[in-house]
């Protein structure tokens, strides 16, 4: 029998001694709360901005070690994944926690690629925008207009009513996030093709112009594929933090979707990629990159793309996209920025000063650089990053609501503002 594991705290205030559990490295803030509380004063409480040390939920969907660079969905290496799986599989995965049977996987790809149409009503929703209108902030509104279009998500308790809604969202991103796109060209939408593949489909919603059918180079539908997967779910991170803390309130999932994609659209969350390309274009050429370097280490500049909130060694995406910029280069032709950007990872991975900081890749540092010749302009990164993590989002979602733990979310805070003060009347302030 495993030994129990307490942590023994004394309250130097008044003398008491308090035994709190131990369970799976944590322990609970509810116990904290007991410490020092009486009838006059409240219990302790824990204090952390941006929750970087406080667990809020029990998740099985993604696991990281970011010591050991290691990136897990359902315990299956992000590596075995993008090299041998579909995004839609690995959508499957998420949601249901298992891989598909031949069967099961047949339904899925089948309900997906025929929800893949928006009501004509959103169409006309996203022609209301201006021209030059962000693409997440179209995505954002559209995602939570859809909300009005199945009134029956807000029945959140009812599977078949929840997986409805999961279907329709993982299908139905892919046009919206394409529509946001050919609006900002002044191009016309263009339907889906259900003869094609979850990414084949989406490129072509996202290129096809005059032909009578698009033929993606399935280089290119590959490498989107593999970058799918990537970014399809990466444990609590702002973003999916927004899905659940929005979510807890019961909300339908289209409004909780929204929030994520809220949280996304900030830069210090999605626009990382963006950040990176800036960089590259400001150092040039690969003889520049030492002097850059040592504008870094001396505070003039600011390196993009290396370290993670996270990852404290190399980032396993990272390694899989820097193979995936290949194979998009091979049709593309090369970007002269990728001498770059490989010069600068050479550099700081050799460099002590990096070495010692575990200034490592992410996946930002060469994402960017994919997306940018595929002949995405910076704006559409993030939705690009949305359409992908709307698997996780509503992976994460689901463990919400079948929660019995779950509340609505609701932090602490300490205030530090005025108390007591009396208040007086406009009529003798302004005399």
């Amino acid at each position: 029998m495993t030994q129990k594991q307490t942590l023994t705290v004394r309250d130097n205030r008044t003398g008491d001694e308090y035994e709190l559990d131990i369970t799976d490295g944590t322990i609970r803030a509810s116990d904290v709360g007991k410490i020092g509380k009486s009838d006059e004063e409240p219990g302790l409480a824990v204090y952390d901005p941006g929750f970087t040390n406080t667990a809020s939920t029990r998740s099985a969907v993604t696991y990281i070690d970011g010591d050991r660079g290691i990136l897990e969905y359902r315990g299956y290496p992000i590596e075995q994944l993008a090299e041998s799986s579909t995004f839609l599989e690995v959508a499957y995965l998420l949601i249901h926690g298992e891989l598909p049977t031949r069967e099961q996987h047949d339904q899925w790809v089948h309900d997906i690629t025929f929800h893949t149409f928006v009501h004509e009503d959103i169409k006309t929703v996203m022609r209301g925008f201006r021209y030059d209108a962000h693409p997440m902030g179209m995505l954002l509104s559209s995602v939570g207009a859809l909300s009005t279009f199945y009134p029956e998500a807000r029945n959140i308790k009812d599977p078949q009513i929840r997986h409805e809604q999961i279907v329709r969202l993982i299908a139905k991103m892919p046009t919206l996030g394409a529509w946001s796109f050919r609006h900002a060209q002044g191009k016309p939408y263009v339907y889906p093709d259900n003869d094609l593949t979850y990414t084949e489909n989406f490129l072509s919603m996202l290129f096809k112009m005059s032909e009578q059918k698009y033929e993606p180079d399935p280089r290119l539908s590959k490498a989107l594929e593999v970058l799918f997967i990537l970014h399809a779910d990466h444990e609590q991170n702002c973003s999916t933090n927004a899905v659940r803390s929005v979510g807890s309130s019961q909300v339908d999932p289209y409004s909780a979707l929204s929030a994520g994609i809220a949280a996304l659209y900030g830069p210090l969350h999605g626009g990382a990629n963006e950040a990176v390309l800036r960089m590259l274009k400001r150092i040039k050429t690969k003889d520049n990159v030492p002097a850059f370097i040592e504008g870094v280490k001396n505070g003039d500049e600011r390196l993009m793309g290396f370290g993670h909130r996270v990852y404290k060694n190399y980032d396993p995406r990272a390694k899989i996209i820097k193979k995936a910029t290949e194979d998009v280069f091979e049709v593309t032709g090369v970007n002269p920025l990728l001498e770059v950007a490989q010069e600068l990872e050479k550099i700081a991975l050799e460099d002590e000063y990096f070495v010692s900081r575990k200034l490592y890749p992410n996946v930002d540092f060469y994402s960017g650089l994919i997306y940018e010749a595929l002949q995405f302009p910076p704006e559409m990164f993030t939705v690009l990053f949305a359409i992908p993590r709307t698997a996780g989002w509503l992976a994460q979602w689901l463990e919400l609501v079948d929660d019995p733990e779950q509340k609505i979310a609701r932090p602490k805070q300490i205030y530090t503002g005025e108390r007591q003060l009396d208040f007086v009347p406009a009529a003798q302030r302004w005399s």
